[in-house]
């Protein structure tokens, strides 16, 4: 079996949990192979008991069987970016701070690795975004699990984004900006915005404005087979393009298209997980004290 590690990085008190994970996949001699950048801050620190290589690139990973996601849930959206297409089911171990998408406690990590091993998780596919645009961006990887974005820059007037459904004018919207969010996303930046938490398996995207100057418009929540494009207006030479924590500047020249990635993202969980605990747990949705 072999499995990939990836992380931006721990601090100095989380080598011991680490060196746990280490140990656990070890003991079930488990081939690992892991993010070299990662690698270069701990390799000197730690010994690693197993045969083990490194990765840099997505070509890199050839036969692996799942990928470990060590951080919060911005290191776990790097991971997919190295996954792609593959099929490799990505698990998000939570040393970040809310651990929406990664999350499986420090403390379970013996539940986590027994799981892989006896191949008893579950497998929570996930759709993506695809973005077309006519002029190369984000090196190639032009996919996000969360969300897409049209933003001003800084302190600029606010934007006029004109929004295109499969052809047909849907409005304009004069705002700070858009949001396109999959199922998955509907509980990150686009609820923080006032849009509705939509179910994973629901098939829609939700489209969610940023500080409209509209009282009359509100999230809007769509079929995913749907395409989206727009064209965008503004007094500054240029505006932020964002898939997920990845940015882009682009001129108002560029043409921007979202529909249906091709493909989906399988995220491992264990059996004893499902959405609506993860939404009560890590959203306290629906808390009262009075319950």
């Amino acid at each position: 079996m072999r499995i990939a590690i990836y992380s931006r990085g721990l601090e100095g008190e989380q080598h011991d949990d680490l060196k746990l994970l280490l140990a656990e996949l070890a003991r079930y001699k488990i081939e690992m192979v892991i993010f070299q950048n990662f690698f270069n801050q701990f390799y000197s620190s730690i010994d690693i008991p197993v045969k083990y290589s490194t990765f840099n690139s997505p070509e890199d990973l050839v036969d692996i069987d799942c990928i470990i996601s060590l951080g919060g849930d911005g290191t776990l959206l790097d991971a997919i970016t190295y996954v792609g297409n593959k099929g490799i089911p990505v698990l998000g171990i939570n040393y970040g701070r809310l651990g929406f998408l990664a999350s499986i406690g420090k403390d379970e990590l013996h539940l986590a690795v027994k799981a892989l091993v006896q191949h008893t998780f579950m497998l929570d596919k996930r759709t993506l975004l695809h973005l077309d645009a006519n002029m190369p961006l984000f090196n190639g990887v032009a996919y996000a699990l969360n969300e897409f974005t049209i933003h001003k820059k800084d302190t600029s007037p606010m934007i006029k984004i004109h929004t295109y459904l499969n052809g047909e004018f849907l409005n304009t919207y004069w705002a700070d900006g858009l949001i396109v969010s999959t199922p998955t996303g509907s509980t990150g930046y686009s609820l923080s915005c006032s849009g509705p938490v939509v179910f994973p398996e629901s098939a829609s995207f939700v489209i969610t404005p940023v500080s409209p100057h509209n009282l009359n418009i509100r999230p809007l929540v769509i079929p995913d087979n749907t395409i989206l494009s727009f064209e965008v207006e503004g007094r500054t030479d240029g505006f932020l393009c964002t898939l997920d924590s990845r940015r882009e500047i682009v001129t108002k020249e560029v043409l921007l298209a979202i529909r249906k990635e091709a493909f989906c993202i399988n995220l491992v969980r264990l059996n004893e997980r499902n959405f609506l605990q993860t939404l009560r747990n890590k959203l306290s949705w629906g808390l009262d004290k009075r319950n």
